[in-house]
């Protein structure tokens, strides 16, 4: 039994296959639809059509090409994009009007071009949020804040997050849920649970000593300024940081300013290239009149994300404290600079903590750009809308855990979402700012692996497994508890538990795949590494993506689209 009902037809939708190979017909003449249906057995035809649940979209880009004609990238809850639909004879604005009779699309704040989809019916989780008279400006705020922004929401209240909440952060068409609703009666399949093998190989845990800091320098550079043995160094930061005179010299190596190999006078001529390089880039923004930025939403946009951000970044510290401080609008410069080198990135909060220690110790508004370059080399997937970094981050920190401390991640963790702040930004509000600069050139050696910040996340957590196990421990004691740590850590203590563990799990000769592909220590067969995504081009991928997705969901149902 079939019953449905039109709600939005458009002619002239094209689905563009393959923009490089332009010997071919690369586009795909077809219809989109809207149908509202009740009960439906039928699949669609063809073998580029699909179609998408409007409860499965999780986003909408719409963008322009310069002949003036919109496509649109629609995004499912799952995080695979559809491919572009390009729209030849216009429609998009009606298409969002019949869209938002059944859920709601919310601009993002930062990317104009961006929508955010999520139920009309969303209110209850709003509702709930204000019964429980958790914040001052009202349950709604929140709700509204972590789905534009769940970054900022994390920094500014996410202590107050219940269990409503957490159930409504979790995906109710996640694998696990969607398995259970249709059979509760089937048991979790293993690949359901993000890698979890139980070892039964793990030795003792190794006792760890920390080292000195490395206090000589100009030893370990030849005649001409060459850094002779990279690797001692970095060694000897790893074991015990570097004292204050010499942070400012050896930070511009570890992120990537200078090149290890780079004598001193080409260090010179790096410098004079850099400096000329940035202050064409500040010139950008600076000569931008008030009546440009009126008509640009993504650079005004920035500038007040920006100004906000900075106006409380660190301001306890005697370098940015005070009004009219220098330091403020260094601060203020530079990450508006880095808007001008990433627009596609631009700003997002969390990005002013980890600048300030950088110009802290650089003290130069070139050099502590190009340092903040190279950091967010490292980091800037952290910030990306999708989010997908983070969660494969919190992923692999579950698979760490489950293998080392079954019964400490057996409590309610809530998917480890308290440790979203850890590692969106290095633990730079859980230690303090002197400790911060210890951690963060530990990590910027990238040794002994480069996931060694999740190996201090596990640490930190292991020591407090005392706290965290108990019956009467349910997430909301956990999150209440981890988030009163801010401060209280002992850094050394932290380094010498998350080495141990490292050195515990190495030792393991039977260690699961997917932790040694955490610690970096599985090296994939020549099949693995002629995978698709080395060998095709980004619209190639996504053309392989919609092919495999048409195929799986022969028996779908919702909204077709060509």
């Amino acid at each position: 039994f079939l019953s449905t009902q039109l709600i939005f037809e458009k002619e002239g939708v094209y689905l563009h296959t393959n923009a490089k190979r332009s010997n071919q017909d690369t586009t795909i003449p077809g219809f989109i639809r809207v149908v509202e249906r009740v009960m439906s057995s039928v699949s669609p035809a063809g073998q580029w059509s699909f179609s998408l649940p409007l409860s499965e979209l999780y986003s909408l880009r719409r963008a322009r090409f310069s002949l003036g004609r919109n496509f649109l990238v629609l995004t499912s809850r799952g995080g695979h994009p559809l491919p572009p639909l390009h729209f030849h004879r216009g429609g998009t604005r009606e298409l969002f009007r019949a869209l938002q009779r059944y859920i709601i699309l919310d601009q993002s704040p930062v990317d104009g071009r961006l929508f955010l989809a999520y139920p009309c019916d969303s209110g209850a989780l709003s509702q709930s949020f204000d019964k429980l008279q958790l914040l001052d400006e009202g349950g709604s705020d929140l709700v509204m804040r972590f789905i534009h922004d769940p970054y900022a929401t994390t920094f500014g209240g996410f202590s107050k997050v219940t269990n409503f909440f957490r159930a409504a952060l979790r995906p109710p068409d996640s694998q696990v849920y969607s398995r259970t609703a249709q059979d509760p009666s089937l048991p979790p399949q293993s690949d359901e649970e993000p890698g979890f093998e139980l070892i039964t190989c793990l030795g003792p845990r190794p006792d760890v000593t920390r080292g000195q800091p490395l206090d000589k320098w100009e030893e370990f550079l030849d005649p001409e300024g060459r850094v002779k043995n990279p690797e001692k160094v970095k060694e000897l930061v790893f074991k015990g940081g570097v004292t204050p005179p010499l942070r400012k010299e050896v930070w511009k190596f570890l992120l990537g300013f200078y090149p290890w190999n780079s004598t001193a006078k080409e260090r010179e001529d790096i410098l004079r290239v850099k400096t000329d390089e940035y202050f064409r880039m500040k010139v950008q923004w600076k000569s931008v009149s008030e009546e440009q930025e009126m008509r640009n939403s993504l650079l005004r946009g920035y500038r007040s994300l920006i100004e906000r951000d900075v106006s409380r970044t660190d301001r306890h510290n005697t370098f940015f404290s005070g009004n009219d401080n220098p330091g403020l609008t260094l601060l203020h410069d530079v990450l508006m600079t880095y808007c001008m080198y990433n627009f596609d990135l631009g700003y997002v909060q969390g990005m002013s903590d980890l600048l300030s220690p950088i110009l802290f110790v650089t003290q130069n508004e070139v050099e502590s750009f190009w340092c903040l370059t190279g950091f967010m080399e490292l980091l800037h997937q952290n910030f990306e809308e999708s989010q997908e970094a983070m969660k494969h981050q919190l992923i692999q920190l579950s698979i760490l855990l489950k293998a080392l401390d079954p019964e400490l991640y057996s409590q309610d963790s809530g998917s480890l979402c308290f440790c979203f702040r850890w590692l969106l930004i290095w633990f730079k509000r859980e230690f303090s700012f002197e400790d911060i600069l210890i951690l963060w050139e530990v990590l910027w050696t990238r040794l002994p692996c480069d996931n060694f910040h999740l190996l201090i996340a596990c640490s930190i957590l292991q020591s407090q497994r005392g706290e965290l196990i108990g019956s009467d421990h349910d997430f909301n004691t956990i999150l209440k508890h981890i988030n009163e740590l801010t401060m209280k850590l002992d850094l050394q203590s932290v380094l010498r538990g998350a080495e141990a563990i490292y050195q515990q799990l190495i030792q393991c000769k039977e260690l699961p795949i997917k932790v040694q592909q955490v610690l970096g220590l599985y090296i994939p067969s020549s099949s693995e590494e002629d995978s698709p995504d080395s060998q095709t081009s980004e619209t190639q991928r996504l053309l392989a993506q919609s092919q495999a997705e048409a195929a799986s969901c022969s028996s779908a149902s919702g909204p077709t689209y060509p």
